[in-house]
């Protein structure tokens, strides 16, 4: 199984990659290092990746679920509501491609704040 490490500063999230083409494109652009921006309770930044969007992509997550914004060739992680969420639910910007289940609570990235470094990386075995 492929393992990631998703850090900022002191926040330290683990998750399991899928077995989609995005999964496979992320994975093999490992490590990304970028800058985070956010939007409302989301975390996201850009990702050296194109992908086009798949057939099962969806504005509508679950907190855990790691996104890629094919629109805004970013990775988007949201743990709260965004600005456009209706009542009890996690709404990105656009359909995005679900890629990878966190194994950690993406409440922390209520600790992120933009313009933080943030890295995603190979986990360890």
């Amino acid at each position: 199984m492929r393992e990631i490490l998703i850090r900022s500063g002191e926040v330290a999230i683990r998750a399991r990659l899928l077995d989609t083409p995005t999964a496979n494109r992320i994975w093999e652009n490992l490590p990304i290092y970028a800058n985070a921006r956010t939007w409302g309770e989301e975390i996201y930044f850009e990702a050296p990746v194109e992908n086009v969007r798949e057939p099962d992509a969806r504005d509508v997550v679950e907190a855990g679920e790691i996104a890629f914004w094919p629109d805004g060739v970013a990775i988007a992680i949201g743990f709260g509501p965004t600005p456009i969420s209706r009542k009890g639910e996690i709404r990105l910007v656009s359909p995005c491609n679900i890629w990878a289940q966190a194994l950690d609570d993406v409440r922390q990235l209520r600790g992120v704040h933009a313009g933080e470094h943030i890295a995603i990386i190979e986990a360890d075995s």
